[in-house]
């Protein structure tokens, strides 16, 4: 039992024999000490109190009396096991007097926890049809080629290089790693000081965010588009304006001419997962630079093309470094790593690293270095052809299966999940509810949406998490679901 769970006011009103039995009584409700457990013998108590033993023993046997402690001959005083179990956080909160939030709570500037965001239930691994996106199937993960990665960045001479502080520099040999291998497969060539590692996307997103946009700018974003991003904008007050879309994507015409950052997701659009042709990117940079834009490419799945062959990255087309390059390296592999990087011109990168230094100073760098191991050992090159090859297939699977129960969706040539046009009538998130029965889990559209009035219609299936077999069966089920709500 921690000894900082007694600390008496020896100059209250209230006497030492009460406030001890008060610290009993809030540990032993408030859960922090269970049933059953021992607490200290009187004498020992009294001397970590510096108080006399007869005040701990009054104050132990008023906890007997009323069944809060429990004396076990020979043995000790114990919490104890018969009573009520104590209140989850969520009654306990409840029974405050005060409904209000404290003082400190309302000179709170901003409210992030308002926001609208993508959600799914946390426990989808329990359902046995995951359509869910952005997540993967752990089966597939190469654990012991990133153990032997990892026993070598655990290595003496490797430690040297990571266990201490590096002022917000990354590890030289990821930074080469990215620049030899992963950028030239995008067309793109970037020197080391062009390359800042993050801690993922949404990192590399929200400080390019902090560093061009203030409430004079505006930013221009695609509508559907990534909620994350619309988020980061409104807490640091940008203005936005959600641009149109059409069956390549971004259209760039003058909707996005008083833009000052514009971001965009050119090899698939993040959600509907079309490509952006080659002439419609070459279109878009010549507006960007009459109108002196600033560009952010999110690259999230570059890979994931199975039908043609990847269009180089908008950054490879870029001859005045008007395009920020945001890449990743969990994404698509496993996203729980949370590393990416951002490739921009120097200037840029050197402010990216600047502010990041204030933020986390830099991304764990044993994280790096096994991360780097990874790539420089093959590892990465095996498990993307790997990756590639299966997830053709299950998107293959998908794309038959949805034809057969007749769901209209958006043709594509790749991407990791599928965006789904109901009928008009629809409610993705009734349909979710109704699905979830069947053990299947998907995605509503309407989050992805920024309108007044949002598309009830739409909804996301992915198909990177769930395995190939249960693909059929788990389309069965979701026909089952959308056939019972038209007939309700």
């Amino acid at each position: 039992m921690s000894e900082s769970l007694f600390i008496l006011d020896k100059e209250s009103d209230e006497s030492l024999q009460l406030q001890i039995r008060k610290k009993f009584v809030s540990a032993i409700l408030g859960g922090s000490l269970p049933a059953g457990e021992p607490v200290p013998s009187s004498r020992k108590l009294a001397g970590q109190l510096d108080v006399s033993r007869i005040t701990v023993t009054q104050a132990y046997n008023s906890l007997i009396d009323d069944g809060y402690l429990t004396s076990r001959e020979r043995s000790g005083i114990y919490v104890s096991d018969r009573l009520t179990l104590p209140l989850t956080r969520d009654q306990r909160q409840q029974t405050k007097k005060s409904p209000l939030p404290s003082p400190v709570f309302q000179q709170m500037k901003h409210r992030p926890s308002h926001q609208q965001n993508i959600e799914k239930p946390a426990n989808w691994r329990d359902y046995p049809y995951p359509f869910v996106t952005a997540q993967v199937d752990k089966s597939l993960f190469p654990i012991a080629a990133w153990r032997e990665c990892s026993r070598q960045a655990l290595s003496l001479n490797a430690m040297a290089d990571w266990t201490e502080d590096r002022l917000g520099t990354d590890d030289p040999f990821l930074v080469e790693q990215i620049r030899t291998r992963l950028l030239p497969t995008r067309g793109i060539h970037a020197g080391e000081e062009e390359i800042l590692v993050t801690a993922g996307a949404q990192n590399s997103l929200y400080i390019l965010c902090r560093l061009f946009l203030n409430n004079n700018t505006l930013f221009g974003m695609e509508n559907p588009g990534y909620p994350d991003l619309r988020n980061i904008i409104q807490c640091i007050g940008s203005r936005i304006r959600y641009l149109k879309l059409d069956n390549h994507g971004l259209i760039p015409d003058q909707q996005i001419d008083s833009c000052n950052v514009l971001a965009v997701t050119p090899s698939h659009q993040f959600p509907t997962t079309v490509t952006m042709p080659l002439q419609r990117r070459k279109e878009l940079l010549e507006r960007a630079e009459t109108n002196n834009t600033l560009i952010i490419e999110d690259d999230y799945e570059p890979e994931l093309n199975f039908e043609n062959s990847p269009t180089p990255a908008l950054k490879s087309l870029d001859n005045n470094g008007r395009v920020v390059y945001v890449g990743s390296l969990s994404k698509s592999f496993f996203p729980g790593l949370r590393l990416g990087y951002l490739v921009a011109s120097k200037e840029i990168i050197q402010e990216a690293r600047a502010l990041g230094r204030l933020m986390h100073r830099h991304t764990p760098t044993n994280n790096q270095r096994t991360m780097a191991l990874f790539l420089a050992l093959g590892h990465h090159d095996a498990l993307r052809k790997k990756l590639r090859k299966i997830y053709k297939n299950r998107w293959l699977e998908m794309r038959k299966g949805l034809e057969i129960i007749g769901l209209n969706f958006q043709k594509s040539s790749g991407g990791s999940s599928f965006w789904v046009n109901g009928s008009k009538d629809l409610d993705s998130k009734e349909l979710l509810q109704e699905v979830l029965k069947k053990g299947v889990v998907l995605e509503p559209g309407a989050i992805y949406y920024f309108d007044a009035i949002p598309p009830k219609n739409n909804f996301r299936l992915g198909y990177t998490a769930i395995e190939h077999p249960s693909i059929k069966n788990g389309l069965g089920q979701l026909r089952l679901a959308l056939n019972g709500i038209n007939k309700t």
